[in-house]
C-alpha cells in the first residue's frame, strides 16, 4: 500500500533524512585517521590459520617429545644442524664420561654448549651389567694335594706298615671374580659396588656441571632373569643417590625387566620417604610410533620410550646413527621430570 504525501511535506522530510544521515556518519568522520593502516583481510586470515595450526600441533605433541641417543658425541656442527628447522628432535642422551661400562668420554664437557643450542638432555650412567653371565658364579675346582698315606702289607705271613707320599684329588668351592684391572664385569655386580658406583655417578654429574635435582638414568641392560646380586646392586645404587640428595635416580631398562625393577626401586623410594614416581626410560620396539606417548609402551610409570634402535637418519645434510625415543617432557633429566602422582 502506498501513502500520499503533500509536496511541502516531502521537502521537510528530505531535510530531516539528510540531518539524520550526518548524525550517523559523524563518528566515522571524527575517528578517521589517515595514518592508520587497515589490515589486509587475506593476511589476517592466513595468520590466524597459522596460529591455529601451531596450537593444534603443540597440543598433539604434548607429552610426546622426540629425542635420540648415540654412543659417541656427533660434534658441535652436527648437533647444531640437527637443531635447525626440519629436524624433529628436542633432546639428546648425554653419556656421563668414563662410566664403568661406557668407556667413551666424548660427551664430557658438552653440557653447556648443548644447552646453549637449545637441546634438552637425558643424563645416562652405564653401570655394571649382568650381560649373559651369572654374578659371582659358584665354581668347583679339583686340586691334587700331596698326602702321606699309610700302607699295610703282609709279606710271608707278617704284616708290615710303611708310609708313602701320593697325590689325592680334593674339591674346593670358589666364586668367579673380576680381573683386578676390570671396572666393568658381571662379577662386580654387588651391593657394595652399587654404592660405590652411585658415588661415582654423583661425582661425574657434578663434574659436568649438572644442576641439583637432575635425573641420572642408571643404564640396566636386558636380562633373561634378574639375579639377586643385580637387585642388590641397583637398590644400593638407588639408596645412595637418594641419601646424597643432590641428584635423583632414574632407570633405563628393557620392557622385559621394567616391572620387576620398578617394584624394587619404588620400595627404596618409599623407605626414603619420597613420594614421586621413579623416572623410567623403557626400551621396546613393539608397537612403537613417534606419535605415541611413553606410557603406551605398556607401563603406566614409563616417562621415556625407546622404540627404534640402530637406525641411520639424515637431517639438514648431516647423517647420524641413532636410537629414537619419545619422552613426556622436552628435557628428561630436568627437575620438572619428577612425578608426584
Amino acid at each position: 500500500m502506498q501513502l500520499f504525501v503533500p509536496y511541502g511535506e516531502r521537502g521537510r522530510m528530505s531535510k530531516l533524512k539528510t540531518a539524520l544521515l550526518l548524525v550517523l556518519l559523524l563518528p566515522i568522520v571524527v575517528s578517521y585517521d589517515s595514518t592508520r593502516t587497515i589490515p589486509n583481510p587475506v593476511d589476517a586470515i592466513a595468520a590466524a590459520v597459522q596460529t591455529a595450526s601451531e596450537n593444534i600441533t603443540g597440543n598433539m605433541r604434548a607429552g610426546k617429545h622426540l629425542g635420540f641417543d648415540t654412543y659417541a658425541y656427533p660434534g658441535d656442527d652436527a648437533m647444531a644442524a640437527w637443531k635447525k628447522d626440519g629436524a624433529p628432535y628436542e633432546w639428546v642422551g648425554y653419556y656421563l664420561p668414563s662410566a664403568p661400562c661406557h668407556k667413551g668420554d666424548t660427551w664430557g664437557g658438552k653440557r653447556q654448549r648443548l644447552t646453549d643450542m637449545g637441546w634438552g638432555l637425558a643424563v645416562i650412567y652405564v653401570g655394571q651389567q649382568v650381560w649373559t653371565g651369572t654374578p659371582r658364579q659358584k665354581i668347583i675346582v679339583t686340586r691334587y694335594m700331596s698326602r702321606r698315606v699309610k700302607q699295610v702289607r703282609t709279606v710271608r705271613g707278617r704284616r708290615t706298615t710303611h708310609y708313602v707320599t701320593t697325590k689325592i684329588p680334593v674339591k674346593f668351592v670358589t666364586y668367579a671374580r673380576a680381573v683386578p684391572s676390570d671396572t666393568c664385569s658381571t662379577h662386580l655386580v654387588t651391593a657394595a659396588r652399587g654404592t660405590a658406583d652411585a658415588n661415582d655417578a654423583i661425582a661425574r654429574a657434578a663434574s659436568e656441571g649438572f644442576a641439583d635435582k637432575t635425573v641420572i638414568f642408571l643404564d640396566i641392560e636386558r636380562m633373561d632373569r634378574i639375579p639377586d646380586a643385580m637387585r642388590d646392586y641397583y637398590t644400593a645404587w638407588t639408596k645412595r643417590v637418594l641419601d646424597d640428595g643432590r641428584y635423583r635416580p632414574g632407570y633405563y631398562t628393557h620392557d622385559f625387566n621394567a616391572k620387576s625393577i620398578y617394584d624394587d626401586v619404588a620400595s627404596v623410594f618409599v623407605d626414603a620417604g619420597r613420594v614421586e614416581q621413579p623416572p623410567f626410560w623403557i626400551a621396546s620396539g613393539r608397537g612403537f610410533s613417534e606419535d605415541k606417548e611413553p606410557q603406551e609402551v605398556g607401563h603406566a610409570f614409563a616417562q621415556v620410550w625407546q622404540g627404534i634402535l640402530d637406525v641411520v637418519q639424515t637431517h639438514n645434510g648431516v647423517q647420524l646413527p641413532i636410537d629414537v625415543n619419545v619422552a613426556s617432557v622436552a628435557s628428561p633429566s630436568s627437575a620438572k621430570f619428577a612425578s608426584t602422582e
